[in-house]
């Protein structure tokens, strides 16, 4: 059953899919509302949108447990015939003296489109940020690629900051791309200078798509998968629009073992490579997956909101070999699933003819009258080949909270898939950008760094252009 469609819980109870903590979807979004024109539908990933904020989940106190689960059940801002379930993660957050020493290699796009502010000279500044940040444990290389490839920085101590930002302010835009090679190159680099103890990790920076065909992107992928069975993660940063492909973007960084995010602002730059280093580059767990098994006894139908390219096969969930998604330090991973209770008279989906009446045996099974669903979580440690499995129910109380009267966290993440609904023009969802608006105000709390406030102010252009249009 494709992810985002309606599902009865009575012929499929079970939904299984990959985490992510990719963001880069919003803040391609964001620039696109900036610049006057409402996103692609297929340019919004709902779950991007959410995972870009930071909720208030309880932290985990040590790094035996890679992260903490938080579980929230409350009615629907949208419809009231239906129930929003959240389920979310928040990975553990070493102390900053406790993070691994890095290795690592900036793959730096350098093609003649890279020629404007919001591109090389941006991604220098980014990266000259990012080497801040770093310790006299560290070191930095830098591979560039245009038309051909080659090495500007040799694996160098990250305090020798003269050096590294002396090497990035001599590099000019020019010629055509190949990406290929430069990542090849860089992973011979990031091989030759590995830390068996610490972090090892390309850190690739474009505005392109390499210039390749679909048959070279499979070579691609193979080459990076088999980096990552070698130690050696990808993060990927895209820079600019034009010939920006920011689906093949994600989808490198998803098969290195990293995370992918949009840089269209320097302030961006300091949210992901200086207040989000941790999470950038340490990973806390990996390979991890969700399965949630419904209650047919008090779920109808649920509808899992965003992750439409991380659904997994329901056996997929126990087998060792296939990849999921990485959770970095500090990383919170929030998913909401919208749902229609037995108790209601509402169904999207007709019943079946030839299936037992539900409601009708529930008494048979009491140990489970209170149980909304059942949630799995499977991980390895970073280092690991088994997984292990965290289970809990999800149980429900004496009746479904009020919107209003649910979590800050739960309320905002709510209206933020809400808006990334309507941004894709789905169906199910009901209500205009003003109810978002006045949710989103509602719920954004103290929101220290502004990224609330700035969220409903995109609400705001995408309203105003969705009126003009």
């Amino acid at each position: 059953m494709p992810q985002g469609s309606v599902t009865q819980v009575i012929e499929n109870p079970v939904s299984t899919f990959s985490i992510d903590v990719d963001t880069g979807s919003y803040t391609n979004i964001r620039r696109m509302l900036r610049q006057g024109s409402l996103p692609p539908v297929n340019a919004v990933r709902v779950e991007e949108m959410i995972n870009y904020f930071n909720y208030a989940y309880e932290s985990p106190s040590r790094g035996s447990d890679p992260f903490s689960i938080d579980t929230e059940l409350a009615q629907s801002p949208w419809s009231e015939n239906h129930a929003l379930l959240k389920v979310g993660l928040k990975g553990y957050q070493p102390p900053a003296t406790e993070r691994p020493s890095s290795n690592l290699v900036f793959l730096l796009d350098v093609s003649g489109s890279m020629n404007a502010p919001n591109k090389l000279p941006l991604l220098k500044k980014s990266l000259t940020l990012l080497s801040k940040q770093l310790t006299e444990n560290d070191s930095v290389a830098i591979v560039v690629y245009a038309g051909a490839s080659g090495v500007v920085l040799e694996p160098t101590k990250a305090t020798d900051r003269h050096r590294i930002e002396q090497a990035l302010n001599t590099l000019t835009s020019g010629g055509s791309t190949n990406g290929q090679a430069g990542i090849k190159l860089a992973y011979q680099l990031a091989k030759k200078n590995y830390n068996a103890n610490g972090i090892n990790r390309v850190i690739l920076a474009t505005d392109g798509d390499f210039n390749v065909g679909t048959s070279d992107v499979e070579s691609l992928k193979k080459l990076i998968e088999e980096k990552r069975k070698q130690g050696i993660s990808l993060t990927t940063l895209g820079f600019g629009s034009g010939n920006y492909n920011d689906e093949l973007m994600e989808t490198l960084a998803d098969v290195g073992n990293g995370n992918y995010a949009y840089i269209d602002t320097f302030s961006e730059a300091k949210k992901v490579l200086c207040e989000e280093l941790n999470a950038t580059l340490i990973t806390i767990a990996k390979d991890v997956k969700i399965q949630i098994e419904f209650n047919p006894q008090l779920v109808k139908e649920y509808r899992l909101v965003g992750y439409e390219n991380r659904a997994l096969a329901r056996e997929d969930f126990n087998n060792d070999k296939v990849d999921a998604g990485e959770i970095g330090a500090g990383h919170t991973v929030t998913a909401i699933y919208e749902i229609a209770l037995q108790s209601s008279e509402f169904s999207r989906v007709d019943a079946l003819r030839y299936q037992p009446d539900i409601t009708a045996t529930a008494q048979s099974n009491n140990n489970s009258l209170d149980e909304v669903a059942f949630v799995k979580f499977r991980y390895k440690a970073p280092k690991a080949e088994s997984s292990k499995l965290i289970s809990q129910p999800i149980r429900f109380r004496d009746s479904i909270a009020r919107f209003e009267d649910a979590s800050e966290s739960f309320r905002f993440a709510a209206v933020v898939a809400q808006f990334g609904d309507v941004l894709r023009q789905n169906k199910y969802v009901e209500g205009g950008y003003e109810a978002i608006i006045e949710e989103a105000i509602r719920a954004k709390g103290e929101d220290t760094l502004g990224y609330r406030s700035e969220f409903i102010q995109l609400v705001r252009l995408a309203a105003g252009l969705s009126n003009n249009s």
